[in-house]
């Protein structure tokens, strides 16, 4: 499948021919070794750069990053005043200005470190290259338009409280290896404090508050489904390092950081990308060949996924694509997405999504839609629009998945809110809830209804003495019998164990109800074939009419439960009106 435009792959192609040389900042923030520590975090502060590197006789010999800062004993008044020698981080780690951003981005997550000091051909220093420069500089923007800031998500988040001194969240983050901390106002409010926050109060000598008054806020926050391309995109146009991302409850579950953006996604991923690359500029006139190998990074995906180019025409799919839909290439290539289309949404409804994807580059949520067998099934889809460089639109990429099963479950679950699972009879809700508005409608028409509250009579014997899968089966063949005895617009309902509750709409008088009620006692007390055994079992009805024996649901339901059980003592297989 023809899943990138060329320009996208000309794009990705260059950025992995770039080096270090053209990314690296010229100017050297530098120091000697005796200089104080706070001196050092102002000269870092004002710069906005985050390291410096200690040098002494025009020789490297150490630096201090931010990370280093977090080392510092604010607990200590001199802490401070102490040359930066005593705290920087040496050897200095160099590359050459030569050394590709691949390199550099395996090297940072190999070597763990964030920062490296650049060198020229003849070992004189020229700049320093950090994590957040590789990150700027990557041509990786069609793989964070894939995924999500869920996919890099950490979930050991760190969360302190307003209260908590500078010293002690410094420790926290040093301890836990993370570069900010989470701040969680009495207010519910959060903020955060990172490792460049700590270095600007170290260069005003603020250390002894807490970080309830030092922390940023309001805190900037993504949703938890947001692209990691929009998310480093944020992050660029607000010039901070780390966003927080929210639940789906709309709660801050952790922060992500331009680290994560770089060290989140699957280097196997990148590696056969750049492998397609290669080949791809090793035989350029071969183009669909190459194509066909970039083809590889998605075709095992389980997601259906299809290519349209700016106006809409199907360009390729991939095989999980003709297992979803039953469509094949062939036969949906130079189509458009309509090919698909169940007829369940209206023009507004495509209006609206094509809307939000014309603004927000992206648009996700559940649709129907048609296979090739005619079939209508539910799916979640993402749908991206792609731009090249000049953010020019080329193409759109859809991703689909079959939730049938979701929606089958949530349907199951449904059911065993409103039926009774024994009998799929409605359950207490359900027939509360019809009876509700049966008794509104009885109201504005001025028509009766009946109410039968029924009871199988001795059925724990039964039970106890046949076992409880033969009184199970008894209990659904009652409620069969029920079923055939009352009419379409009739309810009949289960209560719980043997009892079962009816209700006549629109029944004509006290007469009716009985007659209906002899009907379902000659058709109760019918043999049963259990095992080759027959079983024959009675049962005892109680009537109440509305609106002559109460107009309210508790109270017509008190009175059929009443009218029963003078059934039952006046003998059983009978019926008593309240």
């Amino acid at each position: 499948m023809e899943i990138f435009a060329e320009e996208e792959l000309n794009a990705s192609l260059a950025s992995s021919q770039i080096n270090v040389a053209q990314i690296v900042q010229g100017a050297i923030l530098e120091c000697t070794p005796d200089t104080p520590v706070h001196e050092v975090a102002k000269r870092m502060s004002d710069a906005h750069c985050s390291s410096i590197i200690v040098t002494e006789a025009g020789v490297a010999c150490g630096i201090w990053t931010e990370r280093d800062a977090l080392a510092i004993d604010f607990s200590s008044a001199d802490a401070l005043n102490q040359p930066v020698s005593t705290v920087m981080s040496q050897p200095v780690k160099t590359v050459t200005d030569s050394s590709s951003l691949q390199e550099m981005a395996s090297r940072f997550l190999n070597e763990g470190v964030r920062h490296y000091l650049v060198v020229d051909d003849a070992g004189c220093p020229i700049g320093v290259v950090s994590q957040t420069d590789v990150v700027l500089n990557q041509g990786i923007e069609y793989y964070l338009r894939l995924r999500n800031v869920d996919s890099v998500l950490k979930d050991n988040a760190l969360l302190v409280a307003e209260d908590m001194s500078l010293g002690e969240a410094a420790g926290k983050m040093r301890q836990h290896h993370s570069d900010a901390v989470l701040v969680r106002y009495d207010d519910a409010e959060y903020g955060i404090l990172t490792e460049r926050d700590i270095v600007r109060l170290i260069a005003r000598r603020m250390t002894t508050t807490s970080v309830g008054g030092l922390a940023s806020r309001p805190l900037l926050t993504v949703e938890s489904d947001c692209s990691l391309y929009r998310a480093r995109n944020l992050l660029v146009q607000n010039r901070v390092r780390h966003v927080g991302v929210c639940g789906e409850q709309g709660d801050v579950v952790g922060v992500i950081s331009f680290t994560d953006i770089l060290f989140g996604m699957e280097h196997i991923y990148v590696a056969e990308l750049r492998q397609a690359l290669a080949e791809r500029d090793q035989a350029l006139r071969l183009s669909q060949r190459n194509l066909r190998l970039a083809e590889r990074v998605i075709e095992s995906s389980l997601e259906g996924i299809l290519i349209t180019d700016a106006n809409g025409v199907i360009e390729s799919v991939n095989p999980a694509f003709t297992r979803l839909t039953g469509f094949t290439a062939e036969e949906a290539i130079g189509q458009t997405p309509a090919l698909l289309s169940s007829g369940r949404h209206d023009e507004t409804f495509y209006n609206d999504m094509w809307r939000q994807i014309r603004k927000e580059g992206h648009w996700q949520g559940e649709v129907w839609n048609r296979r090739k067998s005619g079939e209508v099934y539910p799916e979640l889809l993402t749908i991206a629009a792609i731009h090249d460089e000049a953010e020019t639109l080329t193409h759109y990429a859809a991703l689909f998945s079959d939730i049938s099963e979701i929606k089958e479950n949530e349907e199951r679950i449904r059911n065993l809110a409103y039926y009774d699972p024994l009998t799929d009879l409605p359950n207490r809700r359900l027939f509360y809830d019809r009876l509700s508005v049966a008794l509104a409608h009885a109201h504005r028409s001025s028509t009766q209804l009946a109410l039968l509250f029924l009871d199988l009579d001795r059925f724990k014997h039964i039970n106890d003495s046949q076992g409880h899968a033969v009184g199970d089966q008894l209990l659904q063949v009652v409620a069969e019998r029920l079923c055939r005895v009352v009419r379409e617009d009739d309810t009949v309902a289960r209560m719980g164990g043997d009892e079962f509750v009816i209700l006549l709409t629109e029944v004509d008088g006290v007469g009716h109800a009985v007659q209906v009620t002899r009907r379902i006692i000659a058709e109760t007390t019918q043999p049963m074939l259990f095992d080759d055994r027959e079983l024959v079992i009675t049962c005892s009805l109680g009537i109440s009419l509305y609106p002559d024996n109460g107009t309210g649901i508790e109270e017509l339901i008190q009175n059929a439960d009443a009218a029963m059980y003078r059934a039952k003592e006046a003998g059983r297989n009978g019926y008593q009106l309240y």
